[in-house]
C-alpha cells in the first residue's frame, strides 16, 4: 500500500491552539500517514497507536522519543536510561524504579500528601478567584513531589524550566525548543547535582534508587540518571494533568456534581480527564528493522510519530470521545503510554490527582471559569499557562 501524504505541522502554535480537528483529519486520511514536512510517518488511530506502543522490538525508543535521531546527531543532554532505552538496559533500570515506586511505598506518602492538599485548599477557599495553574496544578506537585524525592530546597525553581526543555525536545529544533534551551547551561547542571546521592534527603525516593548501587544493580552515574528521569515523569505531566482536569470540570459542571455525589469516582474521573486532554500529545518511535504497518512497508531507521491524544479520542475505540464522562470505562487509554515504556510516574500522578481532587470535591460546591484560559505552548505537552477559576464553597 501507499500511505497518504499530509503537510500537517503538529509543532506550530496554530496546531496547538486546537489540535483535535487536525487529528480528526489525520485519522480520516488513513491508518498511517506520511508527514512530508518532517519526512516521517504518523499514526493517529487507536489500533495502530496501541500496536506500535506494544511492539518495542520493532518500534524502539533508544534512538530517542523525539524528532531527533540519536544515532545520527548528538542529543541535547545525555539520553534517559529508561525512557530513551530499550531492553536489556531498560529491563534492568525499570526493575529498579518499579521497586522504589511500589504501591506500599506510595501509601506511605499519602498522609503528607493529604495534609498538604488540605492546607492548600484552606488557603484558596479564602479567595474570590484563583489561577488553577499557578495556585493549584503547579503549587501542589511542586510542594509534595520534590519533598517525596528528597530534592534540595534551594534551586527548585530549575525544575519547571528543565521539564520544559525535556518535552519541547520531542519536537524539531524550532523556536519553542530554542527558547526552552536558552538556560540549559545553568539549569541542567543544577538538575544533575540535585539528583546526586550527596544532596538527596536520606529518606526520600531518590535515596532509595541509590540502594541499587549498593546492591550492585546499577552504577552511581546510572542511579543519578534514574532520579533525573523521575523529575520529568513525575512533575510536568502531573501539573498538566491536574490543570487539564480542572479545565474539564469547569466546562462540564454536571460531572463535578457527579463526583461530589459519588467520591469513589475520583480516580476514574482523573483518568477520564487524562484521556480527553492527554498531557503528552505525542512521542516518536524509530523502526529497528524493516516492518509493515497497516499494509505500508517501513524501512529500518524511520521515525514514527505516535499521537496518544488522537488515539484517546478515536471514535473507533470510544463512544462520544469528545465528551467528558467521569463514569466512562477508561481502561485502555494511552495517556500514560502503553507497554514496557508506560510512564514510571503514573502511580504518583494518580495519587496526587486522587488526593487533590478528593479534597476539592469534599469542600467545593462548584468550579466555574472566571476568564479566558491561556495555553502553555510546548512541542509535546498539552497544558495551560493560566486558567482563571472561581471556587464556590459548599
Amino acid at each position: 500500500m501507499t500511505a497518504p501524504l499530509s503537510d500537517l505541522d503538529p509543532f506550530t502554535v496554530e496546531f496547538m491552539n486546537d489540535p483535535y480537528p487536525h487529528l480528526h483529519a489525520l485519522r480520516q486520511l488513513g491508518p498511517i500517514v506520511r508527514l512530508q514536512r518532517y519526512n516521517c510517518w504518523a499514526i493517529a488511530r487507536y489500533e495502530q497507536v496501541s500496536a506500535v506502543l506494544m511492539a518495542w522490538e520493532t518500534y524502539g525508543s533508544a534512538a530517542g522519543v523525539g524528532h531527533a535521531d540519536f544515532r545520527k546527531e548528538k542529543p541535547w543532554r545525555a539520553p534517559s536510561i529508561i525512557l530513551e532505552a530499550d531492553p536489556p538496559l531498560h529491563t534492568r533500570t525499570h526493575r529498579i524504579l518499579a521497586r522504589v515506586m511500589t504501591p506500599a511505598a506510595l501509601r506511605s506518602l499519602r498522609p503528607r500528601f493529604e495534609q498538604e492538599a488540605k492546607i492548600l485548599v484552606d488557603q484558596l477557599l479564602q479567595r474570590e478567584q484563583i489561577d488553577a495553574i499557578a495556585d493549584l496544578a503547579r503549587a501542589y506537585p511542586l510542594k509534595v513531589f520534590p519533598d517525596a524525592v528528597g530534592l534540595p530546597v534551594e534551586g527548585r525553581d530549575n525544575l519547571l524550566p528543565y521539564g520544559n526543555m525535556v518535552f519541547n525536545a520531542i519536537g524539531p529544533r524550532n523556536a519553542l525548543l530554542e527558547a526552552a534551551l536558552a538556560d540549559a547551561g545553568t539549569v541542567v547542571p543544577w538538575i544533575m547535582n540535585a539528583c546526586s546521592r550527596a544532596v538527596l534527603a536520606p529518606d526520600g525516593i531518590g535515596a532509595n534508587v541509590y540502594a541499587a548501587v549498593d546492591a550492585g544493580e546499577a552504577t552511581e552515574e546510572e542511579a543519578g540518571m534514574l532520579v533525573r528521569s523521575l523529575l520529568s515523569a513525575g512533575l510536568d505531566t502531573t501539573i498538566a494533568a491536574l490543570g487539564n482536569a480542572l479545565w474539564c470540570f469547569a466546562r462540564f459542571p454536571d460531572q463535578w456534581q457527579l463526583l461530589r455525589t459519588d467520591p469513589q469516582l475520583v480516580r476514574n474521573a482523573f483518568d477520564e480527564a487524562m484521556r480527553l486532554e492527554s498531557p503528552v500529545q505525542a512521542f516518536f518511535r524509530t523502526t529497528t528493522k524493516p516492518a509493515e504497518l497497516a499494509g505500508v512497508a517501513l524501512e529500518e531507521g524511520e521515525k514514527v510519530l505516535v499521537f496518544f491524544s488522537s488515539a484517546n479520542r478515536d471514535p473507533a475505540r470510544w463512544d462520544n470521545p469528545e465528551v467528558f464522562d467521569v463514569r466512562r470505562r477508561t481502561g485502555g487509554h494511552v495517556a500514560f503510554g502503553m507497554g514496557i515504556h508506560r510512564c514510571v510516574g503514573e502511580m504518583l500522578a494518580e495519587l496526587e490527582g486522587e488526593i487533590l481532587l478528593s479534597e476539592l470535591a469534599r469542600r467545593v460546591g462548584s468550579i466555574t471559569l472566571a476568564g479566558d484560559p491561556v495555553l502553555h505552548y510546548n512541542n509535546s505537552l498539552r497544558s495551560f499557562a493560566r486558567i482563571p477559576l472561581k471556587l464556590q464553597k459548599n
